[in-house]
């Protein structure tokens, strides 16, 4: 199949700091505000509002529990009281002492990915898993900068963006929740995959901050659709009321050095566009 660009883009939500981990969640778009330390849910009109905090700073995500409490990562993994504080959900500090993505299956069990700031030639990338019952224990090393993840449908296969790798890769989710039978799911061609998303096709959508796009791509490597944009793309979800709605949250970037300025400048977007194929699996 020819790749064709995707048209008809629409800004939901302007003037923002930096927007990660974009999350359709009871009816709205919910996404980590960093540089405000916000968690922020806007609808398709574009009315947002403040629905809680999250730590202070950059690389915090966000997903919830099966009985509605959120997850959040920084320093570690954890939750939301209802009085609006962060408290610790599970100690992962013997496996890696910076966390990014969390991610919830549908059981429960929560995957959460660190460890970035390793190497290429010495990956340090790790998956925790935190079980319903509270048991945390790693469960993958050795990645490229874990970055987004997302879970099939059935609970069985879990993908990883390995951003320095420049490819996608899948674990085997066991009936304990364990990962084993790692594999490249896709090679990306020199596109640094960060946030992810699979459609009812079984094709993921990731995102890429260098490029300045969103590209969707089958098992096996074969891009079937691009989003061009005019900045960079750090991650994308799909959802809507019958999910088949692209969010793409974006900013411009050009490297740590110039994160105050940028933030300064309120770069950030939440952007949509319809997608050929729904939104399954987590998150």
């Amino acid at each position: 199949m020819r790749p064709q660009s995707t048209p008809e883009l629409r800004v939901i939500l302007d003037s923002l700091a930096y927007v990660e981990s974009p999350r359709w969640h009871d009816g709205r778009l919910w996404f980590a505000h960093w540089g405000t330390d916000e968690i922020v849910a806007v609808d398709l009109d574009g009315r947002s509002e403040v629905m809680a905090h999250g730590p202070r700073g950059l690389g915090w995500c966000i997903d919830w529990l099966p009985d509605g409490t959120l997850l959040c990562t920084g320093s570690g993994l954890m939750r939301l009281e209802a009085d609006g504080r962060l408290v610790p959900h599970a100690d992962l500090s013997a496996f890696a002492g910076d966390w990014n993505e969390v991610i919830v299956d549908g059981r429960g069990n929560a995957y959460v990915n660190g460890g970035m700031f390793g190497s290429q030639d010495a990956p340090a990338g790790v998956i925790a898993l935190v079980t319903p019952e509270g048991e945390a224990r790693q469960v993958a090393d050795g990645l490229a900068f874990p970055n987004g993840m997302a879970i099939t449908p059935d609970n069985r296969t879990l993908i990883v963006a390995e951003s320095w790798a420049d490819r996608l890769t899948a674990y085997d989710i066991a009936d304990d929740a364990s990962l084993s039978g790692r594999r490249s799911w896709a090679d990306t061609a020199g596109l640094h995959p960060d946030g992810i998303c699979v459609d009812a096709d079984g094709a993921v959508w990731f995102a890429d901050v260098a490029s300045k796009r969103c590209v969707r791509i089958r098992e096996g490597g074969e891009i079937l659709g691009r989003v061009e944009l005019d900045r960079g793309a750090f991650a994308c979800m799909l959802g809507g009321h019958d999910r088949r709605t692209l969010f793409m949250v974006v900013a411009e970037w050009g490297g740590f050095e110039q994160v105050p300025e940028l933030l300064a400048k309120r770069t950030g977007r939440v952007i949509a566009v319809e997608a050929p194929a729904p939104g399954v699996g987590w998150p």
